[in-house]
């Protein structure tokens, strides 16, 4: 085979894995949003605790200590508190779920792009995260 058959060839893969891997991540993102949504429907308010109204203030505290970099965050906000439960196995965790979607720069300094994530509220303060891939 010829030389520029060959790079022809390694460019077109290349291309292909790019694609997939932007395929995958958007898979994966679009899941997590209809399982967040999914868990959040069908639930009693008067279950949830007080309604959060400074839900994106309790939020953003929540972010200072989960994000390596919470000040250079961009979050976009899903929609206003929604009754939810993020209990598993039989067992309920109740409270007022908040979806977003954060863009915050990773120990490189480099933006990891916009990734979804959620954030279930009771009290004033979150008592579960998801979306984080560890301690949710």
């Amino acid at each position: 085979m010829r030389e520029s058959h060959k790079s022809a060839m390694f460019l077109i893969d290349d291309f292909c894995r790019f694609v997939f891997s932007g395929a995958v991540k958007l898979a994966f993102a679009i899941t997590c949003l209809f399982v967040v949504s999914a868990l959040a429907q069908n639930v009693d308010s008067s279950l949830c605790g007080p309604y959060p109204k400074n839900y994106k203030e309790i939020v953003w505290n929540w972010l200072q200590g989960m994000l390596l970099d919470a000040d250079s965050a961009k979050i976009e906000w899903q929609g206003d508190p929604k009754p939810g439960d993020l209990g598993r196995n039989g067992e309920h965790i109740y409270g007022w779920l908040v979806e977003f979607r954060v863009n915050s720069r990773n120990r490189f300094g480099q933006y990891t792009g916009k990734q979804s994530h959620g954030a279930l509220i009771r009290d004033n303060q979150v008592i579960k995260g998801t979306g984080f891939g560890y301690g949710n």
